[in-house]
This record gives structure tokens, C-alpha cells and sequence, in this order.
């Protein structure tokens, strides 16, 4: 990770993180709050599905009117794809592929490079595609999951008239705009609310599917999984777009895997399993169910697909279901936001994303986090996904494909895991994992069908987001090229001052750079404007494991070169926050006691401009140099007081 310009990070040893994994048994006394958590966090995506999933996958088949068979053959298929994609995939495969205990498609790219044992072309850009991909996902989740919920309000008793589409794009915007808008005062005080709410939410959402499953209980001919492979395989193109609406049951199943370090795996492994997927079930049962007493009471009359999971509540109940419901949504769309946030730290210590400003807005919750930039973006971006589509089923046709290449994109990388990493016979990999990428691929083809009806949004917001990391790291790499061929070898200088010693004055110098072996361009221009060097004088490098977390121990490594000269490497993982002082203290020796007051930083501030012989495309020039010139301080990203800081200033063309 370089200081005063671009750089492209460089993982460093994975043995340096020797954190115990946090994947394995949880201690029994935090076992069900962690469990509780993850009912609030993880599972507030998936866990509002149904609102929306059925009503959906049952509108590709109704040209002629709800039919039974399609009844039958959509909540199959719906119970099918939780069991196979969530619980077989996610559950019980994905979540044994922790990266020290941390999960998430750039957790997975780092441990898929581990175990390849470099960087390759492939790994990396699997990685960056999932990650683009994901913040199509951000952005398309709080806008269709809020305004599925508030669209419940014209199934209230007394408002089925009264409440405009304005009107309800209106709110939902109103919601979500103060929802983005208290995201930097934190959500520490809330998120314990997150819980209890949610587990309220799949209690009513398994009652509802009770009360309908009692009084038709002939849908459950449904669990038979060969209903759910007729349907798909004897419906033509009829199938494969009722299949892609069908994939709406799963989104947010990446939340499972990527947000295992916050919970573990067991707890959200249990709540999977002996809550929310029950739940879920019975739930889409009742819908079901619930659409073949509608069918007998018609008589042979047409129905037309109506909201169902409103429509199946009690009059009575229905307006309490609606606020339940949008706050459910509300805790969906958080957890989507905060993955956003975390993300894009991630990203920013890989070396993918420029340096952003990061806001702690807890004193003791590390993981809270606020991203102003990226804030603003998923803000922006769900004001005119509302704006341009107006509904939930429209946004439905656009919200699949960012999902189902995420899953393909992770599936791919836990492929070279397992086979790489964990060293199993290529056979045994294929015979898992082949099966599993197939259901992936047919899924993302089924949605590959809408991409004129909406599935082009998230391919554009993903194409961009990929855009912009392919750009920061190709620019890096030649940023760091031409620093290393302009600037002499630190050995070079060293002995060259010891011929011609200039000036010396008191106290310790640190030079942060992002080549140990080279000498830093504020060096060198201290010595040409300043003509000094301090008694003591420290090349620092900061470095990203390829780990999430570094044990304290191993953070810092001291090399004294001479006794004007140490080389000094700072090492974090990629999901912690560098702060240079903070451990430069910690690592303090007698020759270099790090008093703060008695310590310059030297930060070489590179203005990046535009080179008549660039090898990159003049719109990917362009758009580095924009990067550059908006990246965040190193003084405020590595936690350096500014009154301790020179920065020196020189142009570099890419």
C-alpha cells in the first residue's frame, strides 16, 4: 500500500495472521445472541423474499390466469431453490471455506490466491467481477424491498383507492433517503433492535403460511422436487423466465457467507436451519395454498396474480403487517448498506479502490463503519432505480442477474479453494462442485432472458464499479513502475551519503513509501530543498495480508540497516484500519523511541497527469488521473497528525 500515491496492494504472507478462526464452535453464553444477530443482519434480505418472490414467479405463467399446476410447479421450485442453492450450497459447503474465519467474494479471491500461491489474471478478475457485481445488489435491494413492503398499503381495508403510486413512490423514497441520512451518526443503538424484530417477522410469516397450509394442505405435494423439474423443463421459454423470477427467493444469500466474521458460522448456520429456512418454507407453502382456495372459490373464472403475501393476512391484520413488513425491509437494506461499507474497505486495503475516507462511528464496535462517498453513491443510485421504475415488479426484472453472477463468480473461486487449497483430488472437487456452478449458470441464463426488461441496470452498475478497479490497479501497477525505475536504489543513497553527509538535525524521520528497497521520492527531496537528515531516519512500508486480521505480534518488522538507516513494514489485514501511530509506538525500541513530538512524516505527494505516450486508453487515463486527484489523505487514512506531516510534491505521467 503506498502513502503519498496510487498504489496497487501487495498481500503479503498469510502466516502472519494468526488470529484463531472464528468459523469453528462458538462459546455456549454468546451462542444465541449471535444467533439472534444474525437472525436481524444476515437474514433480513432473504427473510423479505416472499413479499414479492411469488407474486412474481406466478405472474410469468398467468397469460391465461392463475392455474394450479403453476401453483404447484412455482412453490416447488421456490422450496427447491432454498434447499439447493442456500442450505446445500451456502450452509453446508461455502461456509466451510472461511479465510480465517471471514467470508465474502474478496475474502474468498484472497484465499483463492493463497492457495494458487500468486496473483493470477483469473482469480483477480473473478474477484473484482463479484465485488462489482455486489454493489448492483446494494443498490437494487433497499429500492425494491421498501417499496414492495409500502406497496402493501393498497391491500389495507379502507386505502385500496386512496393510495396513489405517487403517493407510495413518495414514502418510500421518504424512507429511504432517511434512512441513508442517519447512516453516519451509526446504527449501534439500533441494531439491537435488528433481532427481535426479524425474529417477530419469520414468527408472523410461518403463522400466516400455518393458518393457509391447514385449509389446503394438498400444496404440500410441492416438496416433491420432481414437480419443480417438470415445471421448469416442460414450459419452454414460459420456464425459464418463471425460473429467473423463482431465483428472487434467494437473494441475499451471500449475506450467509459474507457476513460469517461478524457471527461465526455455527450461529448462523443454526438460524438458518431451525428458523429461517423453516419459516421461509411455510411461508411459501401458505402463499401457495393460499392460491388454490382463491382457485376453488373462483370456479373455473380466471384469476388474475394478485399480491399474495398481503392478500393471505386477515383484513384486520394486514395494515399492522404492512408496518411490520417495511421495517423488516428497513433492516434488509441496512444490512445490504453496511456489507456496502465494509466492502469497500476491503477493497481500499487490496489496493482496488483509491483511499476513502473512513468514519468509526462506534467507540466499541470496530465493524461499524460510515463511507460518505459510498453513501452517497447507493443514495443517488436508489433515488433513480425508484424514480425511473416505479414498482416493485418492474425492479424485479432488473434485480436477478447481479446475483446469480455473484454466486457464479464465488462458486468459481471456492472451486480453486478446494482444489488448490484444500488439496482435494480434482474428481472429488468436480463431482461437488460442477453440479453446483451448473444450478448457478442456469439460474443467471433464466435471467439473462430480462435483460431488456430491467437485467441491464445491474450489468451497467456492476460494468462500471469493474471499470473503476480494473483502472485503479492497471494505473497503480504503472504508477509503481515508473516510481521504481526513477528512483535510485535505497543502498545507493545510503552510501552515497556517507560520502558527502549533509546537515543533521535531532529527532526521528519517518519516509513512507511503497518500495523498501528503493529511496522514497520525500527523501530525496528533502535532500535537495532542505539539505538535512535526521538522526534517526526510518523506511516504512505498509503492507495488506492476504488475511482479514494480523496478530499484534506480527504487525510490525524492524531491519536496521545502519545506524542512520532502519526499514521498517507495517502489516494489517484486509479487514482492519491501518493507524501507523499507534503501532509505530507499540514497536518503539531504545535507538528508535517513536516519541510523537519528536517525529517528522515525510509523505510523497504525487500529482498524477496525463502522459502523450500512456499505454492505458485516454478515457481510462482520464479516468485514473479523476481517482488520483479524489483520493483521500494518507495523513487522514493512516491516522498521522497532521501537524507532524511534510509533505513533498512532485508530477508523475501515466
Amino acid at each position: 500500500m503506498t502513502t503519498g500515491e496510487p498504489s496497487f496492494a501487495t498481500p503479503s504472507s498469510p502466516s502472519l495472521d494468526t488470529e484463531t478462526s472464528t468459523s469453528g464452535h462458538t462459546p455456549g453464553a454468546r451462542f444465541w445472541p449471535l444467533s439472534l444477530g444474525a437472525v436481524g443482519v444476515v437474514y433480513g434480505d432473504i427473510g423479505t423474499s416472499p413479499l414479492y418472490a411469488f407474486r412474481e414467479a406466478l405472474g410469468q405463467t398467468t397469460a391465461n390466469g392463475v392455474q394450479a399446476e403453476a401453483v404447484v410447479g412455482v412453490v416447488s421450485l421456490a422450496l427447491w431453490a432454498l434447499i439447493v442453492v442456500v442450505t446445500i450450497k451456502y450452509v453446508l459447503f461455502l461456509m466451510r471455506a472461511d479465510n480465517k474465519g471471514e467470508g465474502g467474494v474478496l475474502s474468498l479471491m484472497a484465499l483463492a490466491q493463497t492457495a494458487v500461491g500468486k496473483r493470477t489474471a483469473l482469480v483477480f478478475g473473478l474477484g473484482v467481477a463479484g465485488a462489482a457485481l455486489f454493489y448492483g445488489d446494494a443498490i437494487i435491494t433497499p429500492a425494491i424491498s421498501v417499496l414492495s413492503a409500502v406497496e402493501g398499503l393498497r391491500t389495507a381495508p379502507g386505502l385500496e383507492h386512496s393510495v396513489s403510486p405517487t403517493a407510495l413512490i413518495l414514502l418510500s423514497l421518504v424512507i429511504l433517503v432517511v434512512l441513508f441520512a442517519v447512516q453516519a451518526r451509526g446504527t449501534a443503538r439500533v441494531a439491537r433492535l435488528f433481532g427481535p424484530i426479524c425474529l417477530v417477522w419469520f414468527a408472523v410469516i410461518a403463522g400466516l403460511g400455518v393458518h393457509h397450509l391447514i385449509k389446503a394442505p394438498g400444496v404440500l405435494i410441492a416438496l416433491d422436487p420432481l414437480h419443480a423439474v417438470r415445471f421448469a423443463t416442460g414450459h419452454g421459454v414460459t420456464g425459464l423466465f418463471v425460473l429467473g423470477s423463482v431465483f428472487l427467493t434467494v437473494t441475499g444469500a451471500e449475506a450467509l457467507y459474507a457476513d460469517m466474521g461478524h457471527f461465526g458460522r455455527w450461529p448462523i448456520q443454526a438460524a438458518w436451519l431451525f428458523l429461517v429456512l423453516p419459516a421461509l418454507a411455510l411461508n411459501y407453502l401458505g402463499q401457495g395454498a393460499f392460491a388454490l382456495t382463491m382457485l376453488r372459490q373462483a370456479g373455473g373464472a380466471p384469476l388474475q396474480n394478485m399480491d399474495w403475501f398481503f392478500m393471505m393476512a386477515p383484513d384486520s391484520l394486514r395494515l399492522p403487517l404492512v408496518i411490520l413488513a417495511t421495517a423488516a425491509t428497513i433492516i434488509a437494506s441496512q444490512a445490504v448498506i453496511t456489507g456496502a461499507f465494509s466492502l469497500t474497505s476491503q477493497a481500499i486495503q487490496l489496493g482496488l479502490l483509491p483511499r476513502m475516507a473512513i468514519l468509526q462511528t462506534s467507540e466499541t464496535q470496530a465493524g461499524q463503519i460510515y463511507l460518505p462517498r459510498i453513501n452517497l453513491m447507493l443514495a443517488v443510485g436508489v433515488i433513480l432505480l425508484i424514480a425511473i421504475f416505479k414498482s416493485s415488479s418492474a425492479l424485479a426484472h432488473a434485480y436477478g442477474l447481479a446475483v446469480t453472477g455473484t454466486m457464479a463468480v464465488t462458486t468459481s473461486l471456492a472451486f480453486l479453494v478446494v482444489w488448490k487449497g484444500w488439496r482435494w483430488p480434482l474428481a472429488g472437487v468436480l463431482a461437488l462442485v460442477v453440479p453446483l456452478l451448473l444450478v448457478d449458470l442456469v439460474f443467471l441464463g433464466a435471467n439473462a432472458l430480462k435483460l431488456l426488461s430491467g437485467g441491464f441496470v445491474p450489468l451497467l452498475l456492476g460494468g462500471a464499479c469493474f471499470a473503476v478497479m480494473a483502472t485503479w490497479v492497471r494505473g497503480g501497477k504503472l504508477v509503481a513502475n515508473k516510481i521504481r525505475r526513477d528512483s535510485p536504489p535505497l543502498s545507493d543513497t545510503i552510501a552515497m551519503l556517507k560520502l558527502r553527509g549533509p546537515h543533521r538535525t535531532p529527532g526521528v524521520a519517518v519516509y513512507l513509501t511503497a518500495d523498501a528497497d528503493r529511496t522514497p521520492g520525500a527523501l530525496l527531496h528533502n535532500l535537495k530543498h532542505n539539505r538535512v537528515l535526521h538522526a534517526k531516519n526510518v523506511i516504512l512500508t505498509v503492507r495488506t495480508a492476504p488475511s482479514p486480521r494480523v496478530a499484534p505480534e506480527a504487525r510490525a518488522r524492524l531491519e536496521r540497516i545502519d545506524e542512520d538507516f532502519s526499514r521498517m513494514s507495517l502489516t494489517y489485514g484486509f479487514m482492519e484500519t491501518p493507524d501507523v501511530v499507534r503501532d509505530l509506538r507499540a514497536a518503539r525500541t531504545p535507538e528508535l523511541p517513536f516519541d510523537i513530538m519528536a517525529t517528522s512524516f515525510f509523505l510523497g505527494r504525487r500529482s498524477v497527469v496525463a502522459s502523450p505516450k500512456s499505454p492505458m486508453p485516454g478515457w481510462q487515463e482520464r479516468l485514473f488521473i479523476a481517482l488520483a486527484r479524489n483520493a483521500a489523505s494518507p495523513t487522514d487514512f493512516f491516522h498521522i497528525p497532521p501537524g507532524r506531516v511534510v509533505e513533498m510534491g512532485s508530477q508523475i505521467g501515466v
